[in-house]
C-alpha cells in the first residue's frame, strides 16, 4: 500500500523554489568623488562678479539720489531767492509814478491828488495779485490774533468791539503780515 502522504510531499517540493547558490556578493564600485575644486572656484568667481555689479549699481543709484538732492536744494534756493520778483514788477509802475509827481515842478494839487490816486490804484492792483488783504476792523469784534490794542475807550457801543483803527492791517494768504492798530470799547463806568 502506498502512503497517501507521498504524492502531497511531492507537490510541495514542486512549488518551492530553488535558490541557486551564488558566491559572494558582487559590489558594485562607487565612482571616485569629483573634485570639489573647480565648482568652487566658478562658483566664487561667479558671487564675486555679482558682488561687483551690486556694488556698482548701489554706487550709482547712490549718485543719483545725490544728484536729486541737491538739484532739489537748487531749486528750493531759487524760489526764495526770486519768490517776490513777481509782486517786485508790480511794484516798479507804483515806484515810477511816485517819482514822476516828484518830478513836476509847480503842478496845480487838484493834478497831484488825481496822481496819487491812480498811484494807489496801481498800488493796491499789486496788492491784489500778490494776495494781500487790507484789515479795516472799524466795529468788528477786537481780533487778538489780527489786531493790536493801542487803547481801551469808554464808549457806548458793545465792549470789545473796535471803535477807532489808527493803522490798518494787511494779511497775507490769511496769514498776518501787520495786525491792524486799533483802539477797543470799553464799558462805562457807572458813579456809585
Amino acid at each position: 500500500m502506498s502512503s497517501p502522504e507521498k504524492p502531497h510531499a511531492a507537490a510541495a517540493d514542486a512549488q518551492v523554489p530553488q535558490v541557486a547558490e551564488r558566491g559572494p556578493a558582487e559590489v558594485v564600485p562607487e565612482p571616485a568623488p569629483a573634485d570639489p575644486a573647480p565648482d568652487i572656484a566658478a562658483l566664487l568667481k561667479k558671487a564675486e562678479t555679482e558682488a561687483a555689479e551690486l556694488k556698482d549699481a548701489w554706487l550709482r543709484a547712490r549718485a543719483d539720489v545725490d544728484n536729486l538732492r541737491k538739484q532739489a536744494a537748487n531749486d528750493v534756493a531759487r524760489a526764495h531767492k526770486y519768490a517776490i520778483e513777481k509782486f517786485a514788477e508790480d511794484l516798479l509802475p507804483v515806484k515810477d509814478a511816485l517819482e514822476a509827481a516828484l518830478a513836476t515842478g509847480h503842478a496845480p494839487p487838484e493834478a497831484l491828488r488825481a496822481g496819487v490816486e491812480l498811484t494807489l490804484k496801481q498800488l493796491v492792483a499789486a496788492f491784489d495779485k500778490a494776495q494781500i488783504v487790507e484789515v479795516d476792523p472799524n466795529g468788528e469784534k477786537f481780533d487778538p490774533h489780527r489786531h493790536q490794542a493801542m487803547a481801551m475807550i469808554e464808549s457806548d457801543q458793545p465792549p470789545s468791539h473796535v471803535i477807532q483803527v489808527f493803522q490798518k492791517g494787511y494779511l497775507l494768504n490769511d496769514r498776518v503780515l501787520r495786525p491792524a492798530m486799533v483802539a477797543v470799547a470799553k464799558a462805562r463806568e457807572t458813579p456809585a
